[in-house]
């Protein structure tokens, strides 16, 4: 721009700038100079100390961090089960970790859980080098490949576990004697905190439950995303019966069918509704409350199984309800099916010794009409010179 001859693209800029009266300044070379500059304008105070670390100098030396460490185990009983998970940093912190499984399983399915916890940790914290301590020979062989899978529940555990290693990159396994995994066992069981240091420890305790994806044999490692075909179900409450009656006694609606209006209006003459309530007026008089779904459920069980109930039979429970002032449309058939679904009904009630269903007799239009007969001799002779026996049954009742 500070020629005294420009080509043609300088040229038309120049024109541009010129009009705006801007003036075009080259860049200079930055020189040695500025620094000197600034340094005589900032003087260093003498206390300061100089520091020759350079960071351009070469690195001799590579401090490599070493991996975390997990230890595993899980415990199950007849009252719950339980996983537990330690973690020792390349620093050193203990980071223990602890869970409650919601469901009961058995002590393999319980190391794979935990197993299962302590490894998609560290693919949530990116920590790709890990070792892996448990005292279950058999995850551990069989994560290993020493050993087969053969139970199917332990499969989709093993095959989730498989591929979180492989998400982790490097993960080495190794069996340890439960005397050495005692921190781990603690944890599980839940019974006593960390015993591996002095200071106080703060142990986070979850309920939680995994359930692994489903992967096929032949997938890559590439997680694929398959569409699912879901089919959603929505249930549909059902109408009580006893809101048509309601509605005609209290407000006079009908539906609009003319077969339920004349049913309603019929059996409207046997029920009142007295403050939120209906009743049915039964052939003793007696005002009996009109129960819904969930009511008969409680009725029953109170009935038949509770403090005053002895457990009695389909038709004595029927009668016993009525007798409380509780009606239902279908009590009858409802009841005696309860009583055919109580489990200690099934193992405390006496044994019946009536058949399951009625005999069903032969019998005959008229008498001989199915009769037989047979002989029976030689015999003794008789003062009549007899020897044999003429013997015939009549079938007549039998």
């Amino acid at each position: 721009m500070t020629k005294s001859v420009l080509s043609d693209r300088l040229a038309r800029w120049y024109l541009q700038l010129q009009q705006f009266e801007i003036t075009y300044v080259p860049q200079k070379a930055i020189k040695g100079q500025v620094l000197a500059d600034f340094l005589a304008d900032h003087p260093m105070p003498a206390e300061w100390e100089l520091f020759d670390d350079l960071p351009d100098e070469d690195v001799h030396v590579i401090e490599i961090t070493p991996p975390w460490k997990m230890y595993f185990n899980g415990a199950s009983h007849k009252e719950g089960a339980g996983a537990g998970v330690v973690f020792i940093t390349s620093e050193g912190e203990v980071l223990p970790y602890s869970f409650t499984l919601t469901q009961n399983c058995s002590n393999n399915m319980a190391e794979y859980q935990a197993l299962t916890f302590g490894l998609e940790m560290p693919v949530d914290t990116k920590q790709r080098h890990l070792k892996v301590y448990g005292d279950s020979q058999l995850v551990i062989n069989q994560l290993l490949g020493l050993y087969e899978v053969k139970k199917p529940e332990l499969l989709p555990y093993h095959n989730y576990a498989k591929r979180l290693m492989g998400w982790l990159g490097d993960v080495e396994l190794e069996y340890l004697p439960r005397r050495d995994n005692k921190q781990a066992d603690a944890l599980a069981k839940l019974a006593s905190i960390l015993s591996m240091t002095d200071k106080k420890a703060h142990i986070p305790i979850c309920k939680s439950w995994i359930i692994p994806p489903i992967f096929s044999d032949d997938e890559d490692d590439t997680f694929q995303e398959e569409e699912n075909h879901v089919m959603e179900v929505f249930e549909i409450e059902e109408e009580d019966w006893r809101q048509p009656l309601v509605d005609y006694l209290k407000y006079g609606k009908l539906p609009s069918d003319p077969r339920r209006r004349t049913d309603i209006r019929r059996r409207a003459t046997r029920f009142i509704y007295y403050k939120g309530t209906l009743y049915r007026r039964s052939f003793e008089g007696i005002f009996l409350r009109y129960l819904s779904d969930d009511e008969k459920d409680q009725a029953m069980k109170e009935a038949h199984s509770g403090v005053c109930g002895a457990h009695q039979s389909g038709p004595k429970l029927h009668l016993r309800i009525k007798r409380m002032g509780y009606y239902w449309p279908t009590m009858v058939k409802d009841c005696i099916d309860y009583a055919k679904r109580c489990q200690a009904c099934q193992f405390y009630a006496n044994l019946i010794h009536q058949p399951p269903e009625p005999l069903h007799p032969t019998v005959t239009s008229w008498s001989f009409d199915a009769w037989g007969l047979d002989v029976v001799g030689p015999m003794t002779k008789s003062s009549g010179g007899h020897l044999y026996i003429l013997a015939a049954t009549d079938y007549f009742s039998k």
